[in-house]
């Protein structure tokens, strides 16, 4: 048969179009392994072995779910001969929705066969889940454990059991009476920083109680060790089991009790210290961390020059050492490396020199750059034109202002500013700065500059992405305007906003103000929920944003949540939310004093459920601590900040009230 050219035509279209609709349809998601207690119990005839009675069971998927779906969509029962049995159960997702963890209200029964199915779930991008049933039989006869508690402890879903009191009460319950005459001590003991001596009673319910002998230390991790062979008529136990203990606070305080003002001014004063004693002889500027030498941060410094006015008006320092400071600073940013205008992140303090931040960032960087500008101009607002010392310090200061080519960095007159620039690897890199995130502070003095200004086209284009930066969800009942789900770390409510006063700040995008509190109150609740069960989190212990952990540093979120608290997330929210934040304070400083407290006000931060405390301390986490406790007091720095009218007409330009 002969096809002519317009039935070929046809053919070809169709084929196309089932081919885009194959390569459209996303693939279903399924379940990859089953957990009890975190291993995999053995398989025999498609029926998991053995499940203990007591553990969380978790289910892993090969993409994260739709909250929203698995509400109904679990059926739980227990199989029996005259038909099946319903089991109470409450469930949790975990590790950014992918991991499912199904608790039975009540201890499952031995010798039992169980039944799990999943129906009707949902990706969290509308994948189809592949319907699922697992079954699986519970442990039979013999001595075993069936539960651990702790005397008014919070057991979370796995071996953690969070708010252990001081003076430990135990119970454990056994699948059966044990023998009262055998030695308990040599099976059942307890492990921390502190020795741990027990003892035990057969209550008359037969659990087996323990007491510790002494109290345990405050905050701290212990283990609990149950060892096999604890005898009863049954048999004796075969399986060895742990249970990590931590600490609840210690009702005395580390240090006395002051005013709440008075601990204010402390915390400032102590962390100023990092950038006045701690700060690069030659320079000025200031350490990236205590252990940096002579490698001086941009950023940081940019901070830092704004502390000196509060140390000036505080007190600690006289307005002639901050001018001198000054001087020494600026004198330094003239000489060292430039790469049209911006200053590299890193800088050798004492030659100027550009030091690589990264493999490919060995030059300017726009971000940093903008941060010690903030800082800057702050500065020459607070600086007296009449005084011949502090007017040479304002004329260098907009030199350097100035000569920042802010504009150039749209890369050719893109509608977007770019972060880095090397005369090396150039463009190399390729990081727009794109909103939300802590670099609002780049395109409102791109915007102001006098001398290479961006338009508002790069605002909308690149930062807003034409309002794709919205968020517009809400994250335990908290509506967020901006940004990622959750808000991201919350550096990005502080770094722009130590200057920009967001009280009052409102675009066509988002309301500012609105944008840091309800960003606090989002990191904040995701403490007191806690759904991954870290130890340490509280209404009173929370703040999630980049600094040090246990592992290296990591920007820290609720949705890369490690279990490290960093102080300065809530103290640098203080304006947002001061009477959290005070509490928050007053509990890092009188409750964990002996651990978080140093020479330069807190360290970086802590894991209690790694049982880890910093010993460092970061330029970029102490800068806003001061910065942003002085806006909440004074609003000191955002009344000299937003009084700049080159800074006005950058605002103006993109649309802003203030």
């Amino acid at each position: 048969m002969k096809i002519n050219k317009l039935t070929w035509l046809v053919l070809f279209i169709m084929l196309i179009l089932s081919s885009c609709s194959e390569e459209r349809e996303m693939p279903a998601i399924n379940v990859t392994s089953f957990l009890v207690g975190g291993s995999s119990p053995e398989l025999v005839n498609d029926i998991y072995q053995d499940v203990p009675l007591d553990q969380p069971l978790t289910f892993r998927f090969s993409g994260a779910l739709d909250q929203a779906s698995i509400q109904g969509g679990i059926v739980f029962r227990k199989i029996n001969d005259g038909g099946n049995e319903d089991v109470d159960f409450s469930q949790s997702l975990i590790a950014q929705n992918r991991e499912l963890v199904i608790f039975s209200q009540g201890l499952l029964e031995s010798n039992s066969r169980y039944q799990i199915t999943f129906n009707s779930f949902r990706g969290a991008e509308g994948e189809q889940v592949t319907s699922y049933e697992l079954n699986f039989s519970t442990a039979g006869a013999g001595l075993e454990v069936v539960s651990v508690e702790v005397v008014e402890g919070n057991p979370v879903h796995s071996n953690r059991i969070l708010n252990t009191p001081l003076n430990l009460v135990g119970r454990i319950t056994f699948t059966s009476s044990i023998d009262q005459n055998q030695n308990f001590a040599s099976k059942i003991g307890v492990t921390g920083p502190t020795n741990v001596s027990l003892t035990f009673s057969i209550l008359e319910d037969g659990k087996l109680e323990f007491r510790s002998n002494s109290p345990l230390r405050d905050f701290s991790k212990y283990i609990l060790t149950i060892e096999t062979g604890i005898l009863g008529p049954d048999g004796e136990t075969k399986e060895k089991q742990t249970r990590d203990l931590f600490t609840m606070p210690s009702e005395q305080d580390k240090f006395p009790r002051i005013p709440t003002e008075e601990l204010l001014t402390k915390v400032q004063q102590q962390t100023f210290r990092y950038f006045w004693d701690f700060a690069h002889p030659a320079s000025g500027m200031t350490r990236e961390r205590n252990t940096s030498g002579n490698l001086v941060t941009v950023g940081g410094s940019g901070f830092g020059v704004m502390t000196i006015i509060v140390g000036i008006e505080r007190g600690f320092i006289s307005r002639e050492q901050g001018v001198e400071r000054w001087r020494k600073i600026v004198d330094f940013l003239e000489t060292a490396d430039r790469f049209h205008g911006a200053w590299s992140h890193w800088i050798d303090g004492n030659t100027g020199k550009m030091l690589p931040f990264s493999q490919f960032d060995n030059g300017g960087d726009l971000v940093e750059t903008a941060l010690m500008v903030q800082g800057l101009l702050t500065v020459r607002q607070y600086l007296n034109e009449q005084s011949p010392e502090e007017k040479i310090i304002i004329d260098k200061i907009t030199k350097l202002w100035e000569e920042v080519e802010w504009s150039w960095y749209t890369r050719g007159n893109q509608n977007v500013l770019y972060w880095h620039w090397s005369p090396e690897h150039e463009w190399a890199i390729n990081l727009q700065i794109s909103g939300y995130n802590e670099s609002l502070i780049v395109y409102v003095l791109a915007a102001a500059s006098p001398t290479y200004p961006i338009d508002k086209i790069v605002y909308d284009n690149g930062w807003a992405r034409n309002g794709g930066m919205r968020n517009g969800n809400s994250f335990y009942n908290i509506p967020l305007p901006l940004g990622v789900n959750y808000g991201g770390s919350l550096f990005f409510s502080h770094y722009s906003f130590l200057g920009l006063d967001p009280r009052n700040m409102v675009d066509q995008y988002a309301n500012y103000w609105t944008q840091g509190v309800n960003h606090t109150l989002i990191n904040r609740m995701h403490a007191i929920t806690n759904p991954l069960g870290y130890a340490g989190y509280e209404r009173y212990s929370w703040g999630l944003t980049a600094s040090d952990n246990h592992e290296g540093y990591s920007a820290h979120s609720p949705t890369n949540d490690k279990g490290v608290i960093t102080p300065t997330a809530a103290l640098s929210s203080m304006p947002y939310t001061p009477e959290e934040s005070i509490e928050a304070l007053e509990f890092f400083y009188y409750q964990l004093g002996d651990r978080l407290w140093g020479d330069y006000g807190f360290y970086d931060a802590f894991n209690l459920t790694e049982n880890w405390f910093a010993n460092s301390y970061l330029a970029i986490d102490q800068g806003p601590i001061i910065l942003m406790i002085e806006n909440h007091r004074t609003a000191l720095l955002w009344d000299l900040f937003m009084k700049d009218e080159e800074v006005k007409v950058g605002l103006d330009k993109l649309n802003f009230n203030y």
